[in-house]
Parts: C-alpha cells; structure tokens; sequence
C-alpha cells in the first residue's frame, strides 16, 4: 500500500515511521510549514493529522483525486456534516476517529456497557477526567467528547467533564463513578504515540478500496469478528 500524508507534525512523523515497520511506502507529504514531496495521486490511501481548520480542505484534496483519506485530526467535528458532503460528492471512502488507539476504542465499548448499568442506579454519578501534554490544542479532547456523547446518551443528562494541559504527557482519560460508598474507575493511559499510528494505518488499509463515512469504531467492530 503506498499512503500520502496530509500533515508532517509530530503525529505525521510517527505514522511514517510505522509505515516504514509495516512495509508501507510513503509516497507522498504535504504541509505548509515542513514542505511538500511527491504526488498525491501516486498514493492509495490519504492519512490527514494535520490543523483542525485544514481538515475540510484535505478532505476535499483527497476527494479531488478520487482518494480515500484517514482523519485523526481532532477539534473539527462540528463540521462532520460538511465533511459528509464532500466525501459523498466524491464518491470516496473517509475514516475518522477521536482517538485510533486499538485500547481506546475497546474503551470505549466497555463505557457503553458501563453507563447503562450504573444508570440504573441513582447514587451514582458520572464523570470524565482527561490529561494531555501542554501543547494540545483541543480542551477536552476529541475522546473525552466521545466518551462524553456515550455516557450523555445513557444518563440523558450532560457528564462533567474536566482537562488538564500540562508538561509533556502523551494522554489519559477516565471515566468514573462514584457514590457515597464507593467508586470505580476505568483508565486508558497512552505511553507514546504509536499506537495512535499503528491504528491510522490499520484504518487506511480498512478503508482502500471502500466508500463512505466511517468513524474507527467500525474497524474495531470488524477486528472482534
């Protein structure tokens, strides 16, 4: 498989260097402030961790060239409508995802089977707690909001949520709930990037010769089977 990717941050660079581990040839960069190299169209796949203002034009880039595109930009999901449009227009596959770590989405499954059984109980509350190195944008993060949206949906009510942005932590996200009497946690902790780059891949690979508007979720779904 040969990919382009739409971004050469810190998150960029990983994804290449996973690449490279995976026999997967980067054909292709494309970014305003480290500089650009190859053709897109010589790549099968898109992988965009760029700006979250940049993410509707890379998607429109990719579609422009009939490519299906990864996105683990976060910060931009107001505009999912609008992405939705242009990847219908195009005809072309997109994954996107808060958070493209394998451990993070099987989270995700056991916060939706968590929330439904701790509703049935009133002493208990809900609550999500997130931590990111300094330099994050984003406050909370795309997966606290994830996670958020699920436990929203079960309680019927918003779920306090709280970010720290502090010193260089790669990222951790709890969600708890807690009674009088006691209380119990569940907790992801990232201790680098790579599988964050490990899972865009396996996204790219998933969405090659696909269609349509996917969130990563969908792969995960397809792995457990």
């Amino acid at each position: 498989m040969k990919i382009a990717l739409l971004g050469y941050g810190k998150m960029g660079r990983m994804v290449e260097q996973a690449a490279a581990r995976s026999s997967i040839d980067v054909v292709c960069v494309i970014d305003p402030f480290a500089g650009s190299r190859g053709s897109l169209p010589d790549a099968d796949v898109c992988v965009d961790f760029s700006q979250p203002d940049a993410v509707l034009s890379n998607i429109a880039l990719a579609a422009g060239e009939g490519r299906p595109i990864v996105v683990g930009t976060t910060g931009w999901y107001e505009r999912l409508d609008e992405a939705k449009r242009i990847v219908e227009e195009g005809g072309i596959g997109l994954v996107y995802g808060s958070n493209f770590s394998v451990g993070v989405n099987l989270m995700f499954k056991i916060a939706c089977y968590s929330a439904e059984l701790f509703r049935r109980f009133s002493s208990y509350d809900p609550f999500i707690e997130e931590a990111h190195h300094k330099f994050k944008k984003d406050a909370p993060s795309g997966t606290a909001f994830f996670l958020k949206r699920i436990v929203d949906d079960a309680y019927g009510r918003a779920t306090p949520t709280a970010s720290t942005r502090a010193g260089y932590m790669p990222g951790s996200h709890t969600l708890g709930f807690d009674s009088e009497v006691d209380s119990l946690t569940i907790s992801h902790t990232a201790r680098n990037r790579e599988g964050f780059a490990e899972g865009a891949l396996l996204a790219a690979q998933w969405i090659r010769n696909k269609q349509g508007f996917h969130e990563f979720s969908s792969i995960i779904d397809e792995i457990e089977k």
